[in-house]
């Protein structure tokens, strides 16, 4: 694996591409959300939280006897410390969630993932050490997992949970108290490598993930077994590599999307700053890398876009042909995330962000797309068909209507129909990721539930909502609202009693 010189090609980057001094703009940053947030309490998903939770949700409606288990998730909880504000919102500090469903109720807990980072800036009462989006570097650090928020996702996996981050290692947390067990080394040559937070889980329970060093242009390989056991590892060489964020799995290919970003030579910017974007002279790239060899098959190309997450791959022709599905967005989104931690809202623009199908032709180079649903993000599909044919993608999506970026629609999509049965919340309402959970022995990817979490910002409570898979547009089956707000997620998975 040449875990050394992996993460020496990144030390230029320090660990993650940050150097510098802490920004003084951070306390200005810190009076616009607020000043915005006074005018507009929508703004409050983006608001810290005070500290762990637990609580009892009141359930309208009635909860399905059939969805028995644990919708656990994780998104940052802190973004001010010592009246300065993150830039970024991929920024803050992660917080551990769990809902869990039994007997037709719904109790939630939710607790900060006790990093390195966390523990240091909390005794300090500041933000010491550099972010993906702000730079602050007032005290040093030894490696990737110093800077580790644990922030993006929450991964049950061998019987064991973890919460996950770009830049590090998986951070270990107890399933039952959501406490913080610590850095998880998948092998002692491993330790600290970048671990990406989107692994894929194949039904016979292989992970396959990933590790990038944007601007070292070297992404690291992971295929480990249902056990824990590390059964291939290898790093590629990808040109001009920028932020990696997810990747999809067919039955014979990893498959990367590269967009076109230039990473700057400044160190006085973060990582997030230093993403330039290049689409006016080059497209995005679809990398193509063979399971069995962990080699690169073949590099296509796509218009310029930008993109965060996949739905699923699959294989067909005995693998002569891969289609998969995704959301592209048009040009630097990438700066939208920036935004919103000053309280300014993304004028809505649904055909700049849609869920789309890629189909590769390997001998030929030949790619085709189809759009498929304008407005969306955060594709999911049912767990048993990753890296095989799907026909349904669970998708979120921000309404024509809207004036402003906002996920309001919960989507069930009939891929291969191009038809999208839908339900839209009312105003206020801020729609978390949602994910399909089937029912014991699901005879078909509607055979289950849409499972997920709204902010109701009207109330400032959260909500667990539940929709019958396959009658999405008949409205949630149950909602669980708790009396509080907790924080909004990026990620998370349900994992069944």
């Amino acid at each position: 694996m040449q875990r050394r010189q992996f993460l020496k090609a990144g030390a230029g980057l320090a660990a993650l591409g940050l150097s510098g001094l802490a920004r003084a703009d951070a306390h200005t940053t810190y009076r616009r959300f607020h000043a915005a947030l006074a005018h507009d309490p929508g703004h409050v998903v983006y608001a810290n939280v005070d500290g762990n939770q637990q609580g009892a949700a009141v359930v309208e409606g009635r909860m399905p006897a059939g969805l028995q288990g644990t919708f656990f998730r994780n998104g940052p909880g802190r973004f001010e410390l010592g009246g300065e504000r993150y830039r970024y919102w991929f920024d803050g500090d992660g917080f551990a969630q769990a809902w869990r469903i039994g007997g037709g109720t719904v109790s939630h807990q939710g607790r900060f993932v006790e990093t390195r980072k966390f523990l240091d800036e909390s005794a300090a009462g500041q933000f010491l050490y550099p972010a993906f989006g702000t730079n602050f570097a007032r005290r040093g650090f030894r490696d990737n997992d110093s800077l580790n928020t644990a922030n993006t996702n929450l991964l049950p996996f061998n019987d064991r949970l973890y919460a996950l981050w770009e830049g590090g290692s998986a951070t270990e947390i107890d399933p039952a108290t959501l406490a913080t067990v610590g850095i998880h080394t998948w092998r002692d040559d491993l330790r600290a490598m970048p671990f990406s937070a989107h692994p894929k889980v194949e039904p016979d329970g292989t992970l396959w993930n990933f590790g990038a060093l944007p601007g070292a242009d070297k992404v690291a390989l992971y295929r480990i077994g249902a056990a824990g056991q590390v059964l291939q590892a290898g790093v590629i060489e990808v040109p001009k590599l920028a932020l990696l964020h997810d990747f999809a799995v067919s039955a014979r290919h990893l498959i990367f999307v590269v967009p076109p970003y230039d990473i700057a030579a400044d160190d006085n910017l973060s990582l997030a700053e230093r993403h330039v974007w290049a689409g006016l002279t080059r497209g995005a790239r679809v990398v193509v890398v063979a399971k069995d060899s962990l080699a690169i098959r073949r590099v296509y190309e796509l218009p310029p876009r930008m993109v965060f997450h996949f739905g699923n791959a699959w294989d067909e022709a005995g693998g002569a042909v891969t289609h998969f599905d995704l959301v592209l967005h048009d040009g630097d989104f990438l700066a939208a995330a920036g935004r919103v931690m000053e309280g300014v809202r993304e004028p809505n623009r649904p055909a700049a962000h849609a869920a789309m199908r890629v189909s590769l032709h390997h001998a030929s180079g030949r790619v085709e797309t189809v759009r498929l649903l304008d407005g969306a993000e955060f594709p999911r599909v049912m767990p048993h068909v990753v890296g095989r044919r799907h026909g349904r993608l669970a998708v979120l999506s921000s309404d024509a209507r809207n004036a402003s970026l906002v996920l309001d629609t919960v989507n069930v999509v009939d891929v291969d129909k191009g038809r999208a049965d839908s339900w839209r919340f009312g105003p206020g309402w801020r729609v978390e990721e949602h994910v399909l959970v089937p029912r014991t022995g699901a005879r078909s990817e509607t055979d289950g539930w849409l499972v997920g979490v709204a902010q109701d910002t009207n109330t400032t409570t959260s909500v667990l909502t539940v929709f019958d898979a396959a009658r999405v547009h008949a409205g949630p089956l149950a909602l669980a609202r708790l009396p509080y707000r907790t924080p909004h997620c990026f990620h998370g998975n349900f994992l069944a009693a």
